[in-house]
Formats: C-alpha cells, structure tokens, sequence
C-alpha cells in the first residue's frame, strides 16, 4: 500500500456560535470565536489517497487529477468564502476545524476513484489540525 498526499490552501472566515446557548453561554463556551463578524483563517488541507501504483504509469492517482478534485471540491467553494453563510455543506453547523474537515471528506469521497480517499488533515492555524482517516467519514 503507498499513501500519496497532496496540499492546498485556501482563506475563508467563520462564526462559532450555538443558537441553543444564550448569548452569555456562546461567549463562555467560543470565546473570541463567538464574535459575530466572524473571524479567518489561512487554511492547509492536506489530502492523502492510498493504493497500489498503476503497473503502466507508476501513479496511485494522477496528481493532476486530484489537484483538479481539490480545487473543485473544496477551494473554489471555500476560499475567500464565509463558511457559516456561504458553503451550504456547513449550514447549520459550527465550522469548527474538526467540522470542515469532515464535510472535506465528505465531498471528496465519492469523487476519488482511483486509490481510496485515506486521510484529510486540515491546519487551521500552524499548531492546529484536524484528521479525518479512512472509515470515519460520513
């Protein structure tokens, strides 16, 4: 089995806020991540596909390929994108990094069919990151 990884980045902001809690619970609980105008981040999302190579080309997945499914999946509906109000796959849900690496999974899985969608680590910031590995999708 050989894990292949490739990289990207986008920038998007975001509101942690729980309509369940009162306005005094949201601030304990989120802190300066309640604020209301939101707050961005410089996203790294790293994107590992396992398999065994192709005996013709040597390639578990064409990187172009995946580098054509990262940018459609994921850049050009997150990047400079205010994920509570604008990236319907997080409506309703606190964008937490654990969150959007998930709902990452989710739209990648099904588009990778060469190899198998392994690991999605997403650095919300350089000392944060969420991992979502194989058999914990959905």
């Amino acid at each position: 089995m050989i894990r292949i990884t490739r990289k990207v980045e986008f920038s998007a902001s975001h509101v942690y806020h729980n309509p369940a809690f009162s306005a005094e619970e949201n601030r304990r609980v989120f802190g300066k991540c309640n604020n209301p105008h939101g707050h961005g981040h410089n996203y790294t999302l790293e994107v590992t596909i396992a398999g065994e190579p192709d005996p013709q080309t040597g390639m578990v997945l064409d990187l172009k390929e995946l580098k054509e499914i990262l940018q459609r999946e994921v850049v050009d509906r997150m990047d400079h994108r205010h994920l509570n109000k604008e990236v319907p796959e997080l409506a309703g849900k606190i964008p937490t990094c654990e969150v959007v690496a998930q709902v990452i999974w989710n739209l990648l899985e099904p588009k990778i069919t060469t190899g198998k969608l392994d690991r999605v680590r997403l650095y919300e910031s350089a000392d944060l990151y969420a991992d979502v590995t194989n058999g914990a999708g959905a």
